[in-house]
């Protein structure tokens, strides 16, 4: 078995135990591989081991891979900030889209959603921590967001994307996914098909699980260090 098989396992078991840990229900918690900068071919060896969900950053990245790795029947998450310009390549090629932070983004997703496709799946990217150096929109205007996006017939929500500001104290970090997970909850109370809480990284993911995640986006712990240079 080749080492990328092994992490994958590997973080499957971590992810089985945090759940144990927290009281959840067993296989509640799905795994999305971030695949960014990583080639077609390391993620088809994950992919052989079961793994069918995707997230990639970069489109043009992204969509080559889609291309080549067609015929497996992969779900495409698009993690990334959405420019305008991207909206149509997102809506015509991923099934996800988990970055939607601007109304006119979402009407853009929905215009140019094609026919043939069922419901883009989205998630709001919510700026927890109203950190000035991402995305997301505050936990303020979330629910005036999601009623604008629950409007538009081509896109299905489905919940929250978040990534809280790093914390060295543990405490801080679960009061982070505290106040996500009650974001997450009131929207559970307000739109149907809410089922989706995305957050949690290889670094955090025991307390994005401990917390409500229902969904951990891995990187580092399955491919290894990455080339930080943008394609």
């Amino acid at each position: 078995m080749t080492e990328i098989k092994k992490r994958f396992h590997s973080i499957n078991d971590e992810i089985r135990l945090a759940e144990q840990q927290s009281g959840r229900a067993p296989d509640s918690v799905k795994l999305l591989a971030v695949s960014k900068t990583w080639p077609a071919e390391k993620l088809k060896l994950v992919a052989e081991e079961g793994q069918l969900r995707f997230g990639e950053n970069y489109l043009q990245e992204a969509l080559e891979k889609i291309n080549a790795l067609r015929d497996l029947k992969l779900e495409w998450h698009f993690i990334g900030p959405i420019q305008s310009n991207k909206t149509r390549d997102i809506a015509a090629h991923f099934d996800w889209a988990q970055s939607v932070d601007r109304i006119k983004i979402a009407r853009r997703l929905n215009e140019q959603r094609p026919v043939e496709l069922p419901p883009l799946n989205v998630c709001i990217q919510v700026n927890i921590d109203e950190e000035d150096s991402k995305s997301g929109v505050t936990a303020s205007d979330v629910m005036s967001l999601a009623e604008s996006i629950s409007q538009l017939d081509k896109l299905r929500l489905r919940g929250l994307m978040v990534i809280p500001a790093k914390q060295d104290d543990e405490a801080a970090q679960r009061d982070s996914f505290r106040r996500a997970r009650d974001l997450y909850q009131s929207l559970q109370q307000r739109f149907d098909d809410i089922d989706t809480l995305s957050m949690g990284m290889t670094g955090d993911l025991h307390a994005a699980i401990a917390e409500g995640s229902t969904m951990v986006r891995i990187g580092t712990a399955l491919f290894g260090q990455r080339d930080t240079r943008q394609p």
